[in-house]
């Protein structure tokens, strides 16, 4: 299986954007999935869509490859990157409604 996805933009032959993506798998749903750890654009190709299209295509590869969902994580504060991520039909989750939404936590070693 591949394991990693490295996704990159370039504009008139110079890198402009960057797109790291994880395999994981998904024991509630038995399938694998793609956990989107890095997103970056130079600001100099800000504003011009290039995360939308990188986000786009990690979408059909993961289509192709059965995967059965995509995930990311998102800081509380980064509502630039929250609404970003909502156009594009991203958002919280939750398993049980009485329970909640996930968080996640970490074990700083």
């Amino acid at each position: 299986r591949n394991d990693f996805l490295t996704l990159l933009c370039y504009v008139d032959d110079k890198p402009a954007g960057i797109l790291n993506c994880i395999e994981g798998f998904s024991t509630f749903k038995c399938k694998p999935l793609l956990n989107i750890h890095d997103c970056g654009v130079l600001k100099e190709y800000r504003g011009l869509g290039i995360s939308q299209k990188l986000f786009i295509k990690a979408e059909e590869i993961s289509r192709e490859r059965g995967y059965c969902k995509l995930t990311l994580e998102v800081l509380e504060g980064n509502t630039v990157a929250q609404n970003a991520y909502r156009k594009l039909g991203f958002s919280g989750y939750e398993l049980d409604e009485e329970t909640g939404k996930a968080l996640f936590w970490e074990k700083v070693l």
